[in-house]
């Protein structure tokens, strides 16, 4: 009989257990570098020297909109030069980084399914042969007879371990909660804002 315990032992589950655990956690290590890559590039302009990070990059705007004109005069009639609307031109200028959503995933479950089914089959197989044979000869006055006979037996014992592995990872991720040093930054970028007629 096969010893399964001995078969179950000499699992290595350090790879089937260890393994999807360790991609799991390269997998938030990258996702985490992801975030930083994204501030670095998208929300800072190139630094001087390589490596580092010039100033915060903003996006301007520039649009037009209506506002009460200072110098209507409402006893006045109303033409072209005395109007109570008047067309201003603002430009904004807001940092990229608060118009923009940083990744930040994050691993919220893990769950490691590993099965292994081991089949032990013992086998006994038992063969018999039997031959024989006989021969008679009459001459004159002289009468021979022969005569042979045989018999074999072969069995064989054998046992096979029918091994089978199923391995299943199940991953959940979900895009975190900013981390609150980055949302106070990008609170500081927000009040950043700035708007002026230009």
């Amino acid at each position: 009989m096969a010893n399964l315990v001995a078969e179950l032992n000499s699992l290595d589950f350090s790879v089937y257990i260890g393994g999807p655990l360790q991609a799991a956690i390269q997998a938030q290590n990258a996702a985490s570098m992801a975030t930083v890559n994204f501030i670095k590039e998208v929300g800072f302009e190139p630094g001087s020297t390589p490596g580092t990070m010039g100033p915060v990059r903003y996006v301007d705007f520039k649009f037009s909109k209506s506002v009460p004109d200072p110098d209507y005069d409402p006893d006045a009639p109303v033409s072209a030069t005395n109007q109570p609307m008047m067309n201003q031109d603002i430009e904004v200028q807001v940092p990229l980084l608060a118009m923009l959503t940083p990744p930040a995933l994050r691993i919220d479950e893990m769950t490691i399914d590993f099965n292994a089914k081991l089949t032990s089959v013992e086998t006994a197989s038992v063969s018999s042969e039997f031959a024989a044979s006989a021969e008679l000869g009459i001459n004159y006055k002289v009468v021979n007879f022969k005569a042979s006979a045989s018999y074999k037996r072969t069995s064989s014992r054998g046992t096979s371990v029918e091994k089978t592995y199923n391995l299943g990872v199940k991953l959940t991720a979900v895009n975190d909660e900013m981390p609150e040093g980055l949302d106070r930054i990008l609170t500081m970028l927000e009040d950043s804002i700035t708007s002026k007629e230009a």
